[in-house]
């Protein structure tokens, strides 16, 4: 039944596997047909070390093996969502929207495949799933990615830029009336992956990559790399770390604290050179990426607009909050892909539902 109030729960693991994004939140669309969110509850359940190693891995494993691991993440999916519903004693859902998590991504093979979205979830939690947001878009040729854009026009429209640091970092803005979205190069993925060589999850406030020297022959050759030529729509993903980011550094032979400040600056650059096409814009920033005090303040150095944090909890649960909006918008079968995004040939209502 379609009606203008839902109360959501939103779920989203991403790249940098910092865990599993859970929210509680209600969506309302008001007379004059703008949404209006609340976040009610949020947490992120870490990964144990088990579910670390599989999913940093899952480009390695063979399709039978995936299939096995797909159902496997589908139940602990299951059991992380009903321990956050019990929790928090949560008795009115209208719908999970759970995006699953990226084991393939490779669009220009017609390929993308996130696992979690099993239709066992639904008889498990006895609530109707919407998940599997990015199949539907590669198949009429779009890139799958990015899908948060249309949640960044109809719930942060203030803004000029809507900049997420995670472990990719991405962009969308409005130009000539549409939205357009893309990645624009690695973030945490790069820099979480090189901190725990050196025992640590993370470089903390980005107190390692401020003491470090920058290699400018390194730094060159990032910034050469040919995806940063490409016009959008266009996507990144693990298996283009693997084969162009991380052989290259790991040429270069350098100490951890003169990797992470490189690429730091890479990053910085990267992103400055895509929002200095606008001038005098407000930035809001979101993911785990705004804690890294160096980075932002690097960025801010580079850019010449008003840099907006908001509060922590879209800070950190943005992403978990939109595909809770594109699950709702799936259940109204209106929009939530849209064509200027992804390149697909046509705007469309994309993911599956599950009824228990």
């Amino acid at each position: 039944m379609i009606k203008n109030k839902y109360n959501i729960i939103g779920v989203m693991s991403g790249t940098s596997l910092d865990g599993v994004d859970v929210i509680y939140a209600q969506f309302e669309l008001d007379d004059v047909k703008v949404w209006h969110f609340n976040m009610i509850y949020s947490e992120t359940v870490s990964y144990n070390s088990n579910w670390e190693k599989i999913l940093r891995n899952l480009v390695l494993y063979d399709a039978v093996e995936i299939q096995q691991i797909d159902k496997d993440y589908t139940k602990y999916l299951s059991t992380v969502i009903k321990d956050f519903i019990n929790k928090n004693n949560i008795k009115d859902i209208d719908a999970i929207c759970s995006h699953g998590h990226t084991a393939l991504h490779q669009p220009d093979r017609g390929i993308t495949y996130q696992i979690g979205n099993k239709p066992i979830m639904a008889t498990l939690l006895n609530e109707t799933i919407v998940c599997d947001f990015r199949v539907q878009d590669v198949d009429l040729g779009g890139e799958g990615a990015p899908l948060v854009p249309i949640g960044d026009k109809l719930l942060f429209s203030e803004y000029d830029f809507c900049l997420n640091l995670g472990g990719f970092a991405n962009i969308s803005t409005e130009i000539d009336r549409n939205r357009i979205a893309y990645d624009i190069c690695p973030v945490n993925i790069v820099l979480n992956h090189y901190t725990k060589l050196v025992g640590l999850d993370y470089d903390n406030g980005g107190k390692i990559a401020a003491t470090g020297i920058v290699n400018n022959d390194l730094l060159d050759r990032l910034n050469n790399l040919v995806f940063y030529k490409e016009n959008y729509p266009k996507s990144l993903g693990l298996e283009w770390v693997n084969k162009n980011v991380f052989p290259l550094i790991d040429s270069f032979q350098l100490e951890t604290k003169d990797i992470l400040k490189t690429f730091v600056e890479h990053i910085t650059i990267q992103i400055a050179k895509e929002i200095n096409k606008k001038k005098n814009s407000s930035v809001l920033i979101t993911g785990g990426g705004v804690y890294n005090n160096y980075l932002i303040n690097t960025l801010k150095q580079y850019s010449r607009h008003d840099i907006v944090i908001p509060s922590n909890m879209v800070v950190e649960f943005k992403e978990a909050l939109i595909f809770g909006l594109l699950g709702v918008l799936k259940l109204r079968n209106e929009i939530n892909c849209l064509q200027s995004v992804t390149g697909a040939t046509k705007n469309h209502s994309s993911g599956k539902i599950f009824i228990p």
